[in-house]
């Protein structure tokens, strides 16, 4: 079960370089995640949606 919430951590910090959460509110913060984890889940079943 790590491994499954772990993959998508690393592609963020990766391949987005996000590294540390600026102080810009929990707002600004909380819809960049959501962005982010969003990207990466993109990322993640690329293959299969070109195949």
């Amino acid at each position: 079960m790590r491994a499954r919430v772990e993959h998508p951590v690393h592609v963020i910090k990766t391949l987005f370089g996000f590294k540390t959460v600026r102080d810009k509110g929990l707002e600004k913060n909380h819809a960049q995640c959501q962005v982010l984890f969003a990207l990466a889940n993109l990322f993640l079943v690329r293959k299969r949606w070109l195949a």
